[in-house]
């Protein structure tokens, strides 16, 4: 059965250009106009996946993504004209599975969705299968999705969660930035390591006591990233 994709775009060509290279591609497709009518299609009718739009008339893209996590729980990939930093766009943490920015060559983005449907698809393991990862004062949870730092529980975006994940299964190993975006992003996002580089910088933030001098999260120049693991205090 075709996966089913929501264009949410204000711009009426956009829109129709989307949903036909979409449906060439094998892709069932509904587009809306605004966030308001994205969301009464949605009430109405199952979807995979929602191609949306940031900067939106009335309810923009931001507003809209909260509200589809909350009440649909979808995987969104953003479309966005902004020129932001990348550790910006990214860094919206407000649950998109990914972004691209318009201009946009049509491949690119089929392979993101193809990839984000490939991840959100895979199997929630059950509880005897989940993974209590330890390496000195952190403790991950895989099965609960949840970490501990000396005790204290940090909230980590999925990403950032799943780097970390990487890291601390190896410890003091030195994984280089290609093998982490593979292992945690997929193959279509070697070639771009400033992914890698904002979330580390995001991850320090959260778990360094001193993310300008961190003591978990080395960096080892022109190599890559090693997890150390410090004692609890």
């Amino acid at each position: 059965m075709a996966k089913r994709i929501l264009i949410v775009d204000d711009d009426r060509l956009m829109r129709r250009s989307l949903s036909f290279n979409l449906e060439q591609a094998g892709y069932w497709v509904r587009s809306a106009s605004s966030a308001e009518d994205a969301l009464e299609v949605l009430r109405g009718t199952e979807v995979d996946l929602v191609l949306l739009d940031i900067g939106l008339p009335g309810m923009d893209g931001l507003d809209a993504v909260r509200k589809i996590k909350q009440d649909y729980n979808l995987p969104v990939i953003f479309l966005t004209a902004r020129r932001r930093e990348l550790d910006e766009v990214v860094g919206l943490e407000l649950g998109a599975d990914d972004y691209v920015t318009k201009p946009f060559d049509v491949d690119v983005l089929l392979a993101r969705i193809k990839a984000v449907l490939r991840r959100t698809s895979l199997p929630v393991p059950s509880l005897d299968q989940e993974t209590l990862l330890i390496a000195g004062d952190i403790e991950i949870n895989a099965g609960s999705h949840t970490v501990e730092v000396s005790g204290e529980k940090i909230n980590l975006a999925p990403r950032e969660f799943d780097l970390l994940k990487v890291l601390v299964r190896e410890p003091d190993k030195v994984l280089a930035v290609d093998d982490l975006l593979m292992r945690v992003w997929g193959p279509e996002y070697i070639g771009q390591p400033q992914v890698v580089y904002v979330h580390i910088r995001w991850l320090r933030e959260k778990i360094e006591s001193e993310p300008n001098k961190p003591e978990r999260i080395i960096t080892v120049r022109g190599k890559g990233y090693k997890f150390v693991p410090q004692e609890a205090a």
